[in-house]
């Protein structure tokens, strides 16, 4: 069997040339394959529960995915009541909010005046020009507004379509997964995709504990500092987590700005180093003994992947961006050719490493995952 050779010049063109229309692609069809990735995601969670309805309850296919739908139309409502609630009564600190950021804007105009020799005639002038021209765009924001609004809608109503279509004919797609390679393969490729499977439902459950370890953490740190809406932010704080890196500083930066607007500028100094303390709880702690080091994303290519996220898919692209590389370093270091790129997205190898050990009792211990 003759083997055809590719010079590395021809082979290079290729990979960018698969890269730049994968690329093309993925933008093309942000208002389909965003929402079907995160619908995804979410079937991997709940896949445990509707192979225990099935298995053990007896329940029909379609039994047991209205009532994993069901299920996460209850979590989804509570979590948008929650931020309801916690926004309607933020609305009532809106005259406090106001009568704090006046008088900062008062000593800013004085320290200006003395600074710059600009008197404040003028300085209300340019305020002036910026409002009117705010005002002029008013029914440009409205419909951006209403874009973003009614985008929202449409993203969670075809999430929601995708995760029943996934969730029901699940073992369709993963027949079609199999059967598109050769039959020689298919005790390979089958070994694989159950791998990846398993790896992507413990990703996605590691990830979702985090999020809820690292809300408690954030609220907890909150509330003994004495900022208002510590539960609210807490919450925030863990979903945003997701973000590495810019998500704890967008968080820190809003909850700096509510303990300044509803307490006190020393309370500002507290909340940093608050988060300075959680974040290093949860990059030494939470995620590796929940998430794991398999599955986890250099700062150099989480940061990468979180740009071409945006730009390809916008808010949704930076948050689904890590656990897309994540599943795609899984699959990496399960192919032969494309091991070297999994090795590549993950944090350096130290063989000589031994895993974390906490002992938490007698009968209790913590241990790093894999």
């Amino acid at each position: 069997m003759n083997i055809l050779k590719i010079p590395f010049l021809v082979k290079l063109t290729l990979v960018i040339i698969s890269i730049i229309g994968l690329g093309y692609l993925l933008a093309l069809g942000q208002s389909i394959l965003a929402p079907f990735f995160l619908a995804f995601l979410i079937a991997m969670l709940f896949l445990p529960f509707a192979n225990f309805l099935e298995k053990k309850l007896r329940f029909p296919r379609s039994l047991s995915t209205i009532a994993s739908v069901m299920i996460m139309l209850v979590i989804l409502t509570g979590l948008i009541y929650f931020f309801g609630s916690q926004l309607s009564n933020f609305s009532k600190d809106v005259p406090q909010l106001e009568k704090q950021f006046t008088n900062v804007f008062n000593n800013l105009q004085q320290w200006i005046s003395k600074t710059f020799n600009v008197n404040t005639k003028e300085q209300f002038e340019y305020i002036n020009q910026a409002l009117n021209k705010l005002l002029s765009s008013s029914g440009v924001i409205l419909g951006v507004t209403l874009g973003i609004f009614s985008t929202s809608l449409g993203f969670f109503f075809f999430c929601i379509l995708f995760f029943i279509f996934i969730l029901n004919y699940r073992r369709l797609l993963n027949s079609f997964i199999i059967n598109v390679f050769d039959d020689k393969h298919e005790g390979k490729v089958r070994e694989i995709v159950n791998e990846i499977q398993s790896m992507t439902k413990k990703y996605i459950t590691g990830l979702c504990i985090q999020i809820i370890i690292v809300s408690m953490l954030t609220s907890i740190t909150l509330s003994i500092i004495g900022v208002k809406y510590a539960i609210l932010l807490g919450v925030l704080t863990g979903i945003l987590n997701v973000i590495p890196y810019i998500g704890v500083l967008l968080s820190m930066l809003i909850s700096c700005f509510i303990a300044f607007a509803t307490g006190t500028p020393t309370q500002c100094i507290y909340v940093i180093i608050g988060y300075i303390i959680v974040h290093a709880i949860d990059g030494n702690i939470i995620l590796p003994f929940v998430v794991g080091s398999k599955v986890k994303i250099n700062a150099l290519f989480s940061f990468i992947g979180i740009l071409i996220g945006e730009h390809l898919w916008g808010i949704s692209g930076m948050f689904l961006c890590i656990p897309a590389m994540a599943i795609l370093k899984i699959i990496f270091e399960r192919v032969e050719g494309l091991r070297p790129w999994g090795k590549l997205l993950g944090e350096e190898e130290q063989p000589n490493k031994k895993k974390k050990k906490y002992k938490i009792s007698k009968n209790i211990t913590l241990e790093e995952m894999d």
